[in-house]
């Protein structure tokens, strides 16, 4: 079967400094390789170093004169995130686009952050909510868009409020959505805040469908020592351009939410196929558990009390 290319084109972004968690591998590192082509000033915060230095190398042979760097960044402790944050306030340069890519899926056991969260609601939401309270000033003098990946997870489930940890009862799907329902939630509110403040920071939300990426593949560091069933079977339905899309299109709709002209804050973008599963970029409807406001504000003010940052009123 005959794949549909896609593309999109991103806007010339000389003098944009851009941050993307997770830049090194997969989407995270399209989307680094594309904005560097662009212009930007690429900077990658990366727990694995070697795999840090491998990225930036393979981004600079793609593209020559590519300003690219890395930062230390392991988003499943507070404590980093707080040196990334000091690091970046020191360096005083204002960022203008941040891209919230990095995230885990669904370890086989319960597992804790260094700080003693759920692993998935620690790094993929309490990470980068800590990582936009300690950079916020530099984020507010870049006049910053705002990106944060959600996933396909977040049309179906709740915020176990009464369980935010997962502590009584562990089910790795349901805490790998509600960690993405909570940060999508937490990404539209900091768009309502900046609105009402004043705070010059655009935020909105993307999607990349299904790719063959490493979030379902062997991870022996959070316990899954072989690939699953559902990676090989997407591999084996990107390679024939059946439904599931690519790494390089899955990175397109969090491209086209940060560098478009014409995307919007407290918008959704993901691709436009069957199932929202593969295809072209596109702005969609928002998923049923990310429309409450009051949800939105609640998730807003806990998230900040765990992750230890405070935000203006």
């Amino acid at each position: 079967m005959a794949r549909r290319t896609v593309d999109i084109t991103i806007p010339d972004l000389t003098g944009k400094r851009a941050l993307i968690t997770g830049a090194s591998d997969g989407m995270g590192m399209i989307m680094a390789r594309r904005l560097a082509a662009a212009g930007a000033e690429v900077i990658m915060p990366v727990r694995n170093p070697r795999k840090g230095d491998a990225a930036a190398a393979h981004i600079r042979d793609q593209v020559p004169g590519a300003r690219v760097s890395l930062r230390t960044l392991d988003l499943s402790s507070l404590d980093s995130v707080r040196a990334l944050g000091q690091t970046l306030l020191a360096e005083g340069e204002p960022i203008h686009l941040l891209i919230n890519n990095a995230g885990l899926m669904t370890p086989p056991d319960r597992q804790l952050t260094a700080d003693g969260f759920e692993l998935q609601l620690g790094t993929n939401h309490l990470g980068h909510v800590a990582l936009v309270g300690q950079i916020l000033p530099l984020l507010r003098a870049g006049r910053a868009r705002v990106t944060s990946q959600v996933s396909i997870a977040a049309r179906r489930g709740t915020v176990n409020w009464d369980d935010l940890q997962f502590a009584r009862s562990y089910d790795g799907r349901k805490a790998y959505s509600q960690s993405k329902i909570a940060f999508g939630l937490f990404g539209l509110e900091l768009q309502r805040r900046s609105q009402a403040g004043g705070w010059g920071i655009t935020s909105n939300l993307s999607h990349p469908g299904v790719a063959p990426t490493n979030l379902l593949a062997a991870r022996p560091e959070i316990g899954r020592s072989t690939d699953t069933t559902a990676v090989r079977l997407i591999r084996w339905l990107s390679a024939r351009g059946i439904l599931a899309g690519t790494p390089e299109s899955a990175a397109l709709p969090a491209l086209l939410a940060a560098t478009s002209p014409k995307a919007g804050g407290g918008l959704l973008y993901g691709p436009d196929g069957p199932g929202h599963i593969g295809g072209a970029p596109t702005q969609q409807s928002l998923y049923a558990p990310l429309r409450s406001e009051q949800d939105a504000a609640r998730i807003w003010q806990v998230s900040a009390e765990l992750a230890g940052v405070s935000f203006p009123s």
